[in-house]
């Protein structure tokens, strides 16, 4: 079985005697070649050379931003040609919330996870490989969620900090997340969510559309918006028509419940999606997978089911 190993250093929890350890245990499993990120979308490129070239697994070592990257390497962009033949992709978390990696069961600590892996490399073929839906997000596949709005800006303020040699954790985001909400509050909204078979919603302040849950972590503690959707069924959405700093404070609580029930009055959730669309009046900040993309005045969500094959446990009934 061919691999390749593809690390980001930069990585929040990523070290080089982790990465040795990484790389001698994966060669009593796989033929292995490893390559280093050393710019934005490189593993993009590496990933869609090793599709080309065959290989059987991508492994990931680093972030939700290089778990990203990976899987529009190995698969192309949305809606283009896709290669004849798409490698496998397996996660040793090395990110801050590794919110991918943790949805499917693998461990966020990397000895753990690569020991999880190990194993499963030695099941191919007996059920050890899984596929999983993704989302179509038109311009790239998103993994496990997207977001407009205040969620947007949030990620583009952390993305500056990080550029800036500061460490990415979850204090720092809730440290980043509270002014920029609270501005929110005070500005009216300019989106539009349009769901399957209803009339468009307007007064949207912000959305979150998900593949997978949780939705993210705060260390340990998981964060819900939509407790049922999965990557065996559609898309959920998750998003407010007011920006009460109360009515919010409560709607937060519930996202940090453990057995969230997410009732509210300004709230719009959905799940089992085929797709969603989104506009805006004015450009709107958008991310996908935790990394920003940018100001967009619309995003078409669409639910692909099975697009990609994870070296993974097997899916926790619910």
């Amino acid at each position: 079985m061919r691999a390749v190993l593809i690390v980001n250093p930069n990585a929040t929890s990523t070290t080089p005697a982790g990465r040795d350890l990484l790389a001698h245990a994966l060669e009593s499993r796989v033929r292995l070649i490893v390559e280093h990120t050393n710019h934005r979308n490189h593993a993009t490129e590496i990933a869609r050379a090793a599709a080309l070239a065959a290989v059987d697994v991508v492994i990931v070592h680093g972030g939700d931003g290089t778990v990203n990257e990976v899987v529009n390497g190995v698969l192309g962009p949305p809606g283009g040609t896709r290669p004849a033949h798409s490698p496998a992709v397996a996660v040793v978390p090395g990110g801050s919330a590794n919110v991918f990696a943790r949805s499917l069961g693998i461990s966020p600590d990397p000895v753990e996870a690569t020991n999880q892996l190990v194993d499963l490399l030695g099941t191919h073929g007996e059920g050890g490989w899984r596929r999983i839906g993704l989302m179509d997000c038109g311009e790239r596949w998103a993994v496990f969620t997207a977001g407009l709005g205040v969620d947007g800006e949030v990620v583009a303020a952390v993305d500056a900090q990080r550029e800036k040699g500061r460490k990415v954790t979850a204090a720092r985001y809730i440290r980043t997340a509270v002014p920029l909400v609270l501005r929110s509050s005070r500005r009216e909204p300019t989106m539009s969510l349009h769901l399957p078979g209803r009339d468009p919603i307007g007064g949207v302040h912000f959305v979150f559309v998900s593949n997978s849950s949780p939705w993210s972590y705060v260390n340990n503690r998981p964060v819900w918006t939509n407790p049922t959707t999965t990557y065996d069924t559609g898309i959920g959405v998750f998003a407010t028509t007011g920006m009460h700093v109360f009515a919010n404070l409560r709607l937060v609580r519930q996202m940090f419940s453990r057995r969230p029930r997410m009732r509210a009055k300004h709230l719009v959730r959905d799940d089992d999606l085929p797709w969603l669309r989104v506009t805006s009046t004015t450009p709107a900040a958008c991310q996908i997978d935790g990394e920003y993309l940018g100001p967009r005045r619309a995003m078409t969500f669409t639910a692909v089911p099975e697009a990609l094959s994870v070296v993974a446990p097997p899916a926790e009934p619910r």
